[in-house]
């Protein structure tokens, strides 16, 4: 996928799904939120990493944009990426597929704060050199 180098993939459950075995609307931000979890898994020693360092990253925005139906027991693919990281804010931008055919696009913003104040505080150098690793273009 163009401009994405991580992907994770997604298996719809009958419980994500109507009486017609269409992916409900809200199983989409669930979606984003499992892509989202693996990819600091790959590249940043995952969520709970950030965690012990007494910050947490809030979720501020969530934007889906749906072009197609997803039903039970698609295989789906969730391509991720990390832009815009600034201070304590930083963007996460998505593109769920079906064997190469566009599904869903979005986004969501998030903030890190400090676990105790939550109060707004700089992404941690270590991570934010964690993302300008995974995100510099392959040579």
């Amino acid at each position: 996928m163009d401009g994405f180098s991580f992907s994770t993939e997604i298996r719809v459950r009958f419980a994500e799904t109507d009486a017609q075995g269409i992916a409900h609307h809200a199983a989409f931000v669930v979606f984003l939120e499992v892509a989202r979890v693996a990819y600091l898994e790959a590249y940043a020693g995952g969520y709970q990493a950030i965690r012990d360092t007494g910050i947490e990253a809030l979720t501020t925005e969530v934007h889906v944009k749906y072009h197609q139906a997803a039903y039970f027991d698609e295989r789906l693919t969730v391509w991720t990426r990390c832009t815009d990281l600034r201070g304590a804010r930083f963007r996460y931008e998505y593109r769920i597929e079906r064997e190469g055919e566009l599904v869903v696009e979005g986004h969501t913003s998030h903030a890190t704060v400090d676990r105790e104040t939550y109060r707004p505080t700089r992404v941690p150098a270590w991570l934010a050199d964690a993302i300008a690793r995974a995100e510099a273009p392959a040579a």
